[in-house]
């Protein structure tokens, strides 16, 4: 416990029923973010810190995976599904004091679907074809077709409200939301703090303050834990320590799913890869549950395509893309690689990533093709891999929730160009029936693996640690970030 009272207090707290509570935490996690803006980044880490806790978008995930009201109270809906009327939440401030109302939400759309627009998943709002506010407590989003995912779309850290009157390149270092908690300090390289804000809008936060220490290293993560330097650690990252802190009593060990897709990611613009053969090669080259036990300690699900298996739409392909090097080298001699051939094989620090690229290299080997290894700090690999589409091949969890809609954009980083794919995912916008939308995701998910686009590796699993007396913490990550107001202490 983090705090010390006097007996005068412990009697004060008895005597009035209170909880006694830690008021503080310190939460570990592995990567730190590049900036702090998520309407112009990719990085997850991004939202692992602002999303809900400082930003808040008009609508939200619930731990559940269930969109549910933030800054929009309620909305109602045309009968043609066109028109989007949000009532926005009363007496809503941002953190430097300032009204938030209908004039920053309209501003933060149109910024986010704008020609000029770096938001990572500018997909979210193609179908906007106006936004406006008829009142400072109304926002009537307009759409050029119906759009089934919108309310989920708009619960993503990406479409979160930003303050109309900041400078926006401040965001990245000092933001300024609307949130439970507010920004306080940021030591680059050791830890971000935020701390509650007392004028929010909605139920207040249970602590006063969250800072969250990047801990890089998998053993430095488990030692930090274990002296109690770092009271939790919601993805930890090695999990073959995780046994071990099931037999301690001090801590509790929260094992749950992520929406995180990890694959093999393929440029499919880079030879041989835009050869279809190739990366058909490439997927049988691949045991995934050697990865899984080697890299993860038997924690991951096995995927065949690019869609989480908790979802009730998921298809099982994986023995479409089955262990069969035999197959693999067949492939690769039909299409003109007998001999092999050597790729990139680059990969951001995540251990999956590190651990798991060890494990691939090795595979792909033994079917003659060769890796030149480089491991990149996150910064770089977001310039080389993410931006730069530089590379052959990679490994990266997506944990944006229900993401397939990525292999409809041909500029994403992998660069899928598939006219019939992009023609699925405008008839998914416009699908309302539930069953229709069953059949066109699964369709989708079809596609991506007949044309072998990425090597489908698991679903990543959330694997967390913390001491035993903390509660609130997600134990499922539907998307990325948490709702770190939900957070508190018992004895």
């Amino acid at each position: 416990m983090k705090r010390i009272l006097t007996g005068a207090s412990v009697l004060a707290l008895l005597a009035s029923g209170a909880m006694a509570a830690s008021t503080s935490i310190t939460i570990g996690d592995q990567l730190e973010p590049p900036h702090l803006d998520p309407t112009a980044g990719a990085a997850g880490a991004i939202d692992n810190v602002v999303y809900i806790n400082i930003y808040e978008g008009l609508t939200e995930f619930a731990s559940d995976g269930s969109v549910i009201p933030a800054l929009a109270e309620s909305w109602d809906i045309s009968e043609d599904g066109l028109t989007y009327t949000f009532h926005l939440q009363s007496g809503v401030k941002f953190h430097d004091g300032s009204d938030m109302t209908a004039s920053d939400v309209v501003w933060s759309l149109n910024r986010a679907r704008a020609e000029d627009s770096v938001n990572a998943q500018k997909g979210l709002f193609a179908n906007i074809a106006d936004v406006s506010a008829p009142d400072d407590t109304t926002v009537v989003v307009t759409l050029s077709t119906p759009t089934g995912n919108f309310l989920f779309n708009m619960a993503w850290g990406d479409a979160v409200v930003l303050n109309e009157g900041d400078d926006i390149e401040s965001l990245k270092t000092a933001p300024n939301g609307t949130g439970a908690f507010t920004f306080t300090n940021w030591v680059q390289g050791d830890s971000i703090t935020m701390t509650r804000n007392e004028a929010y809008w909605g139920d207040p936060a249970k602590l006063e303050s969250v800072t969250i220490k990047y801990i890089s290293d998998p053993t430095a993560a488990f030692n930090a834990v274990m002296a109690g330097d770092v009271d939790a650690f919601p993805t930890f990252p090695a999990p073959e320590n995780l046994p071990q802190f099931e037999a301690d009593p001090r801590f509790t060990v929260i094992v749950g799913s992520t929406e995180g897709e990890t694959i093999l990611s393929t440029n499919n613009k880079m030879p041989p890869f835009d050869n279809p053969k190739v990366r058909e090669a490439l997927a049988h080259a691949i045991d995934r549950n050697a990865i899984i036990d080697g890299a993860m300690f038997g924690y991951g699900t096995p995927i065949g395509t690019h869609f989480a298996p908790h979802n009730p739409a998921y298809l099982d392909l994986t023995a479409q893309s089955n262990y069969d090097p035999e197959l693999a080298k067949s492939l690769l001699a039909e299409a003109g690689f007998a001999d092999g051939f050597t790729t990139t094989l680059k990969l951001p620090p995540p251990s999956y990533a590190r651990r798991g690229g060890e494990i691939i290299a090795a595979q792909l080997r033994e079917v003659g093709i060769e890796t030149e290894v480089t491991n990149l700090e996150w910064g770089q690999w977001l310039e080389e891999v993410f931006k730069g589409k530089d590379f052959g091949l990679t490994i990266v969890s997506h944990t944006e929730p229900m993401d397939i809609g990525i292999y409809a954009n041909p500029d994403y980083y992998f660069q899928y160009d598939s006219a019939a794919f992009q023609a699925l995912m405008n008839d998914l916008n416009g699908a309302t029936d539930p069953a229709a939308r069953t059949e066109i995701l699964q369709a989708a998910q079809q596609m991506i693996a007949d044309d072998y686009v990425n090597g489908y590796l698991f679903q990543l699993a959330k694997t967390g640690v913390a001491n035993a007396n903390i509660r609130g913490l997600w134990e499922n990550a539907p998307t990325q970030g948490s709702n770190l107001a939900e957070v508190y202490w018992v004895d």
